[in-house]
C-alpha cells in the first residue's frame, strides 16, 4: 500500500466502539495490514495531557468555547506527531473519534455553531477519513449502556446526548460517501459483520 488509509470510528457514547475497533484490530492483525490504532481526544503524550484536562469531573465549570479549543489543539498535534506521519509510510491508521465528535458534541449539542468546524479545518490541515464508521443508536440505549464512573462528558444530561445524537445524522446527511452507519442496537456479532464487508470492499478484498 503506497499511500496510508485513515480510518474513524464515530459514535455516542456507549455505542460499542471500543468493542468493534478490537474487532477491526484483530481484523488487520489476521490479514497482515500495517495498522496503528490511537484515540482522541489523546494519541500524543501532549494530547493526552490536554485528554485528561477535558475529561476530568472535576473541571465542570471547563466553559463550552475553551473545551472546543482543547479538542482542537489535542487534535492538531495528534495530527502533527501521529497520524499524518503514519499516512505518509502508507500505514492504515484507526482512531477512535475525530473531528466529527467536535462537530457533534461541540457545534451541535454545545450549540458552538460554525467556529467548532472553522477551528477544526485549521487543527486537521487537510487531514480528513477516507472512511468513517458511524454507530448510531438511541441515546437513551447507549446511556443505560454505560458501566463505572462516568467522565466529565458522559455526565451530561440525557438532551445534551440527544443533540449529540442529532449532530451525528446530520453530518451523515452532508457526508453520505465518507460516513458508513450501522445499527449500534444490533448484536456486537452482527455490527462486526457490516463493518468488516465494509472494510473488505474499502481494501478490496
Amino acid at each position: 500500500m503506497s499511500k496510508g488509509l485513515f480510518i474513524t470510528v464515530e459514535g455516542p457514547d456507549g455505542s460499542g466502539k471500543s468493542t468493534q475497533i478490537e474487532y477491526i484490530k484483530g481484523y488487520m492483525q489476521a490479514n497482515g495490514y500495517e495498522s496503528i490504532f490511537t484515540r482522541e481526544p489523546g494519541g500524543t503524550p501532549i494530547s493526552e495531557k490536554i485528554r485528561a484536562i477535558i475529561l476530568d469531573n472535576a473541571n465542570k465549570e471547563l466553559a463550552p468555547m475553551t473545551e472546543a479549543f482543547l479538542y482542537a489543539a489535542s487534535r492538531s498535534q495528534h495530527v502533527s506527531q501521529l497520524i499524518r506521519p503514519a499516512l505518509e509510510r502508507g500505514r492504515i491508521v484507526v482512531c477512535d473519534r475525530f473531528v466529527d465528535s467536535s462537530i457533534a458534541y461541540q457545534q451541535y449539542a454545545r450549540g458552538l455553531g460554525e467556529c467548532v468546524s472553522i477551528i477544526n479545518e485549521y487543527a486537521i490541515s487537510g487531514c480528513i477519513p477516507d472512511l468513517t464508521i458511524l454507530l448510531k443508536i438511541d441515546p437513551e440505549i447507549s446511556l443505560a449502556r454505560l458501566n463505572g464512573p462516568s467522565d466529565r462528558l458522559e455526565s451530561e444530561n440525557l438532551e445534551f446526548h440527544k443533540a449529540v445524537y442529532r449532530g451525528y445524522e446530520e453530518l451523515e446527511k452532508r457526508f453520505p460517501d465518507r460516513i458508513f452507519s450501522v445499527d449500534a442496537s444490533l448484536s456486537p456479532e452482527e455490527v462486526r459483520s457490516q463493518i468488516i464487508g465494509r472494510l473488505s470492499d474499502l481494501l478490496g478484498e
